[in-house]
């Protein structure tokens, strides 16, 4: 950091410092990143140079407080009144505008910036023929068009007794979201019934506003906020906008019964109903899961297989994991495809994408909501953490903390990162055991339960396999690996993926135990190398990758 210090301005009490700092910090007034200005080490104001021209005004008037002055404070608001601007509810900080007869606060945004109007004509979007007048003072109210409280200054029209948030007032009129197919439209008041909303799932007060869906004949809302959430709506308005649409077909049918998928366009596939179970060993090139006894679609020309079910996904769907409409393409590698959801890699396969940095493999996009999983005995709902008041969640299955996004129920505070909503209910493994393995979801016992595959201690409060014929217990890591979707072959930066099915285990590189889990890495150089998991590859090459989520293996030290 570059600085001059013990500067001495007129607008403020303590020495300032004059700095450099790339954009460490953020301007009091403007809010933006901070290039270069003034710096209080004392109370942290922080103001850039080009805004320090606002000092040349320390009294102003306006409109939404008219009948007196407002002082400039650069040591922030007086412990007798709100600490928060008294109109749009945003901290003030260091920087604000301050009446000290009526102890009332604006931010630098809605004193200089972007003025709040006195007062709203014309609102399109709720139809209301008369002006709107801001009351700018603390006031509880319910929001006629959202239904949410609301705790100061709302625009009002006392001659139909109507209140309103500012923000509010701005809704858009028809808009598309995650949650449903078809276009919703702001409906002012909702009208009687029982609704219950699209998004959070609580229920809707109908006298107040609402997005609804025309088109359904099932009573289908959301609530106005739910509906406008950025995680939620993609910003756009489509009020006059033709709706097109949309070709989500996978395939075209051909004449002869055979099929042209757009993953595989340079052969025609043909359908296979005989039921007969096929090699373990032949995997569905859509979701790299074995075919089994299911129908399927086979090329003639080649080897390339899809599951039925795999052909026949639509190529775009809408999904509560995206604001933007989801498209399905194949393609990638272990190397390139990361899941969105639950930061994991899968191989060379279907995924949904909403653009090269937000993939979503098939297990994540097959979720919907409500989620209803046999951990617990409530749906649970999708929870974008960086939306909720609490930051990280800590997940039921596996006991990790997530700062990403859950499936929960808030009420009884349980929540699953997407890799244990998605684990299989039952697998089967056959090197260690004869029978199907199944999910266990914890248990309280005073005992020590012990993995028979790395042969370590079980945690037998988070989720385990077990044998309910043999009684053994099974990490999860140790049955499925910290890959997903994946055969024997993958590549990951000239390391391949190989089954670890013989007798004789490889001892790992790293931890130099022998390798337990269902897949090892292989490096074929001058000194073979083998690696037990992802995590003891990424340590031994000391790779400076942005996997989000690394996994330590329980039988690493």
């Amino acid at each position: 950091m570059c600085a001059r210090a013990n500067l001495k301005m007129p607008w403020h009490h303590h020495p300032l410092l004059f700095v450099y700092l790339d954009g460490c910090l953020y301007c009091d007034f403007c809010g933006r990143r901070f290039e270069e200005g003034y710096f209080c080490p004392l109370c942290r104001l922080t103001v850039h140079e080009r805004c320090v021209s606002v000092f040349e005004s320390p009294d102003i008037t306006r409109t939404c407080h008219a009948k007196h002055s407002l002082k400039l404070l650069t040591q922030g608001a007086p412990d007798y009144t709100d600490l928060k601007c008294h109109v749009c509810a945003d901290n003030t900080g260091n920087l604000l505008y301050h009446c000290d007869i009526c102890k009332f606060n604006l931010d630098p945004d809605c004193a200089i910036i972007s003025p709040p109007p006195v007062s709203l004509s014309n609102l399109k979007v709720h139809d209301h023929k008369h002006t709107l007048t801001l009351m700018p003072r603390l006031l509880s109210f319910v929001c006629d068009a959202c239904g949410e409280t609301g705790d100061r200054s709302p625009y009002v029209c006392l001659q139909c007794n109507f209140m309103i948030h500012g923000y509010c007032a701005y809704f858009p009129r028809v808009i598309h979201i995650n949650r449903h197919d078809h276009r919703v439209t702001y409906t002012y008041p909702l009208g009687p019934g029982e609704w219950k909303c699209g998004v959070c799932w609580e229920g809707i007060d109908w006298s107040c506003g609402a997005y609804s869906c025309s088109t359904c004949p099932n009573n289908y809302a959301v609530h106005s906020r739910c509906a406008t959430r950025d995680d939620v709506w993609d910003g756009e308005e489509l009020d006059g906008v033709p709706e097109q649409v949309e070709d989500i077909e996978p395939f075209k049918t051909n004449d002869d019964n055979t099929i042209t998928h757009f993953s595989h366009s340079e052969h025609n596939m043909s359908l296979n109903k005989d039921g007969i179970a096929l090699e373990e060993s032949i995997f569905c090139d859509g979701c790299v899961r074995p075919i089994g006894s299911n129908t399927f679609y086979s090329c003639s020309d080649c080897s390339f297989i899809l599951h039925e079910i795999c052909a026949n996904l639509p190529k775009k769907k809408r999904h509560f994991l995206s604001p933007k409409p989801l498209t399905l393409t194949y393609g990638g590698s272990v190397e390139t495809n990361e899941c969105y959801a639950c930061l994991q890699r899968f191989g060379r396969g279907f995924m949904y994408r909403e653009d090269i940095y937000r993939n979503v493999d098939l297990l994540c996009s097959s979720i919907t909501e409500p989620f209803v999983h046999g951990s617990h005995p409530h749906p649970l709902l999708y929870i974008n953490v960086e939306h909720d008041e609490e930051l990280t969640k800590t997940c039921q299955g596996c006991g990790i903390r997530t700062e990403g996004m859950v499936l929960g129920c808030t009420k009884c505070r349980f929540y699953l990162d997407f890799s244990c909503a998605t684990l299989p209910l039952t697998v089967r493994l056959d090197r260690y055991d004869d029978h199907p393995l199944t999910l266990c979801y914890g248990e309280k016992v005073s005992g020590k339960y012990w993995c028979d595959i790395c042969e370590t201690e079980t945690n037998p409060e988070t989720w385990f396999y077990t044998c309910k014929d043999c009684g053994v217990t099974l990490h999860v890591f140790c049955v499925v690996g910290d890959f997903k979707c994946v055969k024997s072959g993958d590549v990951y930066y000239e390391h391949k993926l190989l089954s670890n099915s013989s007798s004789s285990r490889p001892t790992c590189s790293y931890c130099h135990c022998h390798c337990p889990g269902s897949f090892t890495l292989h490096e074929n150089g001058k000194n073979e190398e083998f690696f037990c998991s992802f995590y003891c590859l990424i340590l031994f090459k000391e790779w400076n990758r942005f996997d989000k989520k690394l996994i330590l293996p329980p039988w690493v030290n």
